[in-house]
């Protein structure tokens, strides 16, 4: 029987006798209903549908998507008054209060804060996460993400690791952990994603996740940073939809290639492993569960009550709500999901809700004066700190740097984002920031034509093509010019498996042939391995993030007001010998 009193609960007498008594009154649809976390893609303040909801899936938990803080706010509020067993609310938010609520407050990314010294960064990521978003109601955070940066391919968690390094993750999760306290004692913290990211290069979203470490290598690095973060505290983990082969090998001797699944439905990963061996006692979460990762594998009829079967407590989305439900009932009424099973779910779920003292209204609902500091001065300032602390300058083999407006004043910009996906684009304002920061600094700018936006403007012709092919007089360019300056705004997520630089269209004027014309600046503000697309580039920086805030600070930087202070980890380079040049 599950302890309770124990790591990371801590439950008093009374608690437990409201965990008992909650599950005592529970039906058995109530019950796996407890095991459900359900998306709501758009905030909607009807009262009578959110009622309505809460009878169809009696949910246990809630993740929204979307939303102004004051609807977001009320919705919430509405799940709570109408949620018989008090719900447990989640946010993702890597960066900061912005994962929460659009108005939330960006700091910055993880692969930032492992670009700066120390753990201050990160622990003012968690501190705004936590006040932003126990603001809106929320109870539950998705985050830190203590994946291991190893595999410069990865994309998934390029930006979301702090490192490759387990011991800088373990300090920057840990401090991002104080953060969240110190803001909310009455908020959980998950780490993600069991058994690991970021060994390879494949997108769980888009196809199974494997960790393909040997167990020695994976316990002095994955292993290593699970363990201390489960002793500091924490309260669930997130499982991905990744496999870790030699560990299941180790644990289940005999097992087939075809019998290796996901953690998210292997026992021996989560009974054995994390429950066993790494004596975790809090919630067990899975990834979403409509990534492929997961349903690559199996049935959705099988891996839905099979993932709790397995040792997961709680299921992460709903497809068809009744339908998931009607998949748990019938495991249950098979016996394939036990009394034993379910039970032990049941009171890791309510232990943590009783931990996050849920049924204490006031706990459970913020006064919604709360709300005034999403986007707070103090919190702006902490995005300032960090762009301060972590823009990174990669490499500068030519001496480029400094370049100022008095000495060479006449840019040539080429921005690159990521290829537009509607027929709703109308240019990245992006672009305009970058422009506008420019000028600010005393630059006069020529921007480079981009094929989007020429789509945009001239309407749909060959004739936008043929003017992306407009490689003018070398001889005029350079008159025309002093410095040319690559920002690369580029990212993928649940799309694709490799996230490159893409240049908007084939043979396009945008392409780097100025770099040994005039002197020539590259900047990242997404994705920390671009130098794998641009090596000729000899003078690269990563600003982490395209907001305004960075920026400035990126080009403050690279015109000598202020100095570089961010630092680097190998995978920069990509594993090529000319990205270095």
């Amino acid at each position: 029987m599950i302890d309770l009193r124990a790591k990371p609960f801590y439950l008093t007498d009374e608690q437990i006798q409201w965990v008992e008594d909650t599950i005592d009154s529970m039906t058995l649809e109530e019950k796996l209903g407890q095991m459900l976390v359900i998306l709501k893609a758009e905030p909607g303040l009807d009262e009578g549908k959110i009622a309505s909801l809460l009878g169809r899936s009696k949910q246990g938990g809630l993740r929204w998507q979307g939303g102004g803080k004051e609807d977001v706010y009320r919705q919430n509020t509405l799940f709570q008054k109408h949620s018989k067993i008090p719900l447990l609310i989640a946010a993702n938010c890597d960066d900061g209060g912005n994962g929460a609520v659009p108005e939330g407050t960006f700091v910055a990314t993880a692969a930032e804060c492992g670009a700066g010294k120390g753990t201050e960064n990160a622990y003012h990521v968690g501190l705004v996460a936590g006040r932003e978003a126990s603001a809106l109601g929320c109870n539950w955070m998705f985050n830190p993400v203590v994946d291991v940066y190893k595999n410069w391919r990865n994309t998934i968690v390029n930006t979301r690791s702090y490192s490759g390094d387990p011991d800088k993750v373990i300090d920057n999760a840990w401090a991002f952990m104080r953060g969240v306290k110190e803001a909310n004692p009455y908020m959980a913290c998950t780490l993600k994603h069991f058994p690991g990211d970021g060994v390879e290069e494949l997108d769980q979203h888009l196809a199974l996740g494997v960790n393909g470490l040997p167990v020695d290598e994976w316990e002095a690095s994955f292993g290593k940073v699970y363990r201390a973060l489960i002793d500091e505290g924490a309260e669930a983990v997130m499982v991905g939809h990744i496999a870790l082969p030699e560990m299941s090998c180790k644990l289940r001797p005999g097992i087939e290639d075809s019998e290796i699944m996901p953690a998210t439905l292997a026992p021996e990963l989560l009974t054995d492993l994390l429950r066993g061996d790494m004596n975790f006692n809090g919630v067990i979460i899975t990834d979403a569960s409509h990534m492929v990762g997961m349903t690559a594998v199996s049935k959705r009829c099988d891996a839905v009550p099979g993932a709790i079967v397995a040792g997961c407590d709680m299921l992460l989305f709903a497809n068809d709500i009744e339908e998931d439900i009607g998949y748990l009932h019938a495991a249950y009424e098979s016996g394939a999901l036990t009394e034993e099973r379910l039970s032990d779910a049941l009171h890791r779920i309510l232990g943590l809700k009783a931990r996050l003292r849920l049924y204490d209204s006031q706990i459970r609902e913020p006064e919604p004066k709360r709300m005034e500091m999403i986007g707070c001065s103090e919190h702006l300032e902490y995005c300032e700190k960090a762009a301060d602390s972590c823009i990174t300058l990669v490499k500068d083999t030519r001496g480029n740097l400094p370049i100022t407006a008095e000495k060479k004043k006449r840019v040539f910009l080429v921005y690159v984002g990521s290829t537009p996906t509607s027929k709703g684009y109308h240019g990245d304002p992006v672009k305009q920031t970058v422009i506008e920061e420019l000028e600010r600094a005393g630059f006069e700018v020529d921007p480079c034509p981009c094929f989007h936006d020429l789509e945009v403007q001239n309407g749909v012709s060959p004739m936008n093509f043929l003017k992306m092919l407009n490689h003018e007089s070398r001889k005029e360019f350079v008159a025309r010019h002093d410095w040319a300056l690559v920002v690369l705004n580029v990212k993928g997520y649940a799309q694709e498996n490799n996230v490159r630089v893409r240049w908007s269209c084939n043979h396009s004027c945008e392409l780097p042939w100025y770099n040994e014309e005039i002197p020539t600046v590259g900047m990242s503000l997404n994705y920390t391995n671009h130098l794998i697309d641009v090596p000729q580039i000899h003078t690269f920086i990563n600003a982490y993030a395209p907001n305004r805030t960075h920026i400035r600070a990126a080009i403050e930087k690279l015109i000598g007001k202020s100095e570089f202070k961010g630092t680097a980890e190998d995978t920069v380079f990509c594993g090529r010998w000319d990205t270095r040049l």
